[in-house]
């Protein structure tokens, strides 16, 4: 929603607009476009009435700025319809669809096609930080878009993404989430399939070959090309270093390129993958694309170091899905050795707090030396079955501060503190400095 605040000030429309809780990068983004956000939502707020209202789905009935857009008869509509109307009529729209890596790869895509001297316009559900803000209208005719499968309002239960009618599409994986509003995978697909309906036969599909609930989806009808990456009869990778910092791009075997830069992990050479593809069939070359991302610098909170106290090193992530903390701690890990490694995890999404996937979580941290979850409200099960499993690696803690507390007297020099959330924790990170810089250096905790 900041990024649709920020296309519409582009536009230039006044914009203000009211959030429960709203903290950075998004919160830093909105005041430097001189965007007025009310912390809170009150009936003031909507005074004097607004020419549109755009409501975020994280919004329903019972919420008293929606109860007066209603009882008002003001004019509405949602982030993704509005988009849709306003922003991507007569552009080629790309869109990144998949149950993890579609902020990054969508960052990745529309630098590629910035490298390649065509000024994209996107909207991303994050600040690359090659960009610093994670919206713009950019020039015709390209424009990128993070496809989500997330319903669209409380008056449009529809995937956000059936509104983008891409031409070019990537499917980056498929698994399920969302538990909140999906019932079963099978739902999941069916919103999936209604994207894919939306692509031209004159488009592309550019699909992960290592996906069987891809090719299940596929298998439900597809009238577009398909190309499929992780494929060895499609585009593939060869890792020239073990974390993933440099590798090999293959097609039908035969090598097209190498990239060298910043990122790590297997999961996020895939997306660079999903990113090439895509932008080949926009006309960039696959040299072109190689070049580009070798200067990608990732987007902000996807294993971002937040800062070094002492030798120890914090990172922040979005992870908040057992296998998005697995391939996070995996990255990490090929990146530090035996060095130790904190996983710090605030079960915040709807999926985590419903419990859904919670058998999944103890084996996601398998990478990590040390877990410490915070105890979280209102949760509908027993977290104390994943520490049990974790054979007295895991800690279940009641606050940030007893976390910070926690974590300072056990960390050593070398030691890596990976903090996942899709909220702010807090302002853990921050917290977990200031208190590391005070303190006097401790002998390594490296283990082996």
């Amino acid at each position: 929603m900041a990024g649709v605040a920020m296309l519409a000030r582009e536009l230039g429309h006044t914009i203000t607009g009211s959030d429960a809780k709203i903290y950075p990068p998004a919160s830093t983004q909105l005041a430097d476009a001189g965007i007025e956000v009310f912390g809170g939502y009150d009936t003031s707020n909507l005074q004097p009435a607004p020419e549109l209202v755009i409501i975020g789905n994280a919004l329903s009935r019972g919420n008293v700025e929606v109860e007066v857009v209603l009882d008002a008869g003001l004019t509405y509509t949602s982030g993704a319809q509005w988009v849709a109307e306003n922003i991507l009529r007569d552009r080629w729209v790309l869109a990144v669809a998949g149950t993890h890596g579609k902020t990054t790869t969508t960052s990745m895509l529309a630098w590629i096609l910035e490298q390649a001297g065509h000024k994209p316009g996107f909207l991303i559900g994050g600040v690359p930080e090659n960009f610093g803000v994670s919206a713009r209208l950019g020039d015709a005719p390209f424009f990128v878009v993070e496809a989500d499968e997330y319903d669209t309002a409380f008056f449009d239960k529809r995937s956000k993404f059936v509104h983008y009618r891409p031409r070019t599409a990537v499917l980056n994986n498929l698994e399920f989430d969302h538990a909140d509003i999906f019932p079963d995978l099978g739902a999941i697909q069916t919103q999936f399939h209604h994207f894919l309906r939306m692509v031209p036969a004159s488009g592309l599909i550019a699909v992960n070959g290592n996906d069987d609930n891809l090719r299940v989806l596929l298998d439900m009808g597809c009238w577009t090309k398909v190309e499929y990456f992780n494929a060895p009869d499609g585009w593939s990778s060869v890792l020239e270093s073990e974390d993933g910092s440099a590798f090999t791009v293959l097609f039908k075997a035969k090598q097209k390129g190498v990239v060298h830069w910043n990122l790590i992990g297997q999961y996020n050479v895939d997306n660079a993958l999903a990113a090439i593809v895509a932008a080949s069939h926009a006309g960039v070359s696959v040299a072109d694309a190689t070049n580009a991302l070798g200067d990608f610098k990732n987007v902000k909170r996807r294993l971002e170091v937040c800062g070094e106290a002492n030798g120890i090193t914090v990172y922040d992530d979005f992870a908040h899905h057992p296998t998005a903390i697995s391939a996070t701690l995996q990255a990490l890990r090929s990146r530090v050795g035996k060095d130790r490694i904190f996983a710090v995890i605030e079960l915040r999404s709807n999926t985590m707090r419903m419990g859904t996937l919670r058998h999944d979580m103890a084996a996601s941290l398998c990478e990590a030396d040390r877990a410490l979850v915070l105890r979280v409200p209102d949760l509908s099960w027993d977290i104390a079955s994943v520490v049990d499993a974790l054979d007295g690696r895991g800690c279940i803690l009641g606050s940030v501060d007893e976390i910070v507390a926690a974590l300072a007297d056990e960390l050593g020099e070398r030691d890596h503190v990976l903090i996942m959330s899709n909220g702010d924790f807090g302002g853990l990170p921050e917290k977990l400095l200031a208190r590391l810089q005070q303190q006097e250096p401790v002998a390594s905790g490296a283990s082996g």
